[in-house]
């Protein structure tokens, strides 16, 4: 069964193939929610994927690009991606993001093989 409760501390941080770090916090096969660390400077490369993803800024500035428009999201400010739009980010300073996406996304950088190996919760 998935933990459906995540305290804070109990998940290990991953090193991520852009420079970052990134730990799954909880996960069902309709949703998943990651937290993604940056150092100022740091960036999330230009991607797409079929899942809706829902942002929290929970820490520092970034400059958010979605669809080709970008704006500067501060701590509690918040974006949604929509299916399969092009989207990236830059760390203006050092921060963290929480990304919620739904579904579950069993293709995930570096996670995929550990989590394609647990299974979600009915």
């Amino acid at each position: 069964m998935t933990d459906i409760f995540s305290h804070a501390g109990a998940k290990a941080w991953e090193p991520t193939p852009d420079g970052n770090r990134q730990r799954v916090l909880v996960h069902t096969a309709e949703l998943m929610m990651v937290e993604f660390a940056f150092e100022k400077g740091g960036v999330g490369a230009l991607h797409s994927h079929p899942h809706v993803q829902a942002s929290y800024v929970a820490e520092g500035r970034f400059e958010v690009t979605i669809d080709g428009r970008s704006e500067i999201l501060e701590t509690g400010s918040s974006f949604i991606v929509p299916s399969n739009l092009v989207h990236g980010v830059k760390a203006l300073e050092a921060g963290r993001l929480v990304d919620s996406f739904a579904p579950y996304r069993s293709r995930f950088p570096r996670l995929s093989i550990r989590l394609s190996k647990e299974k979600p919760a009915p």
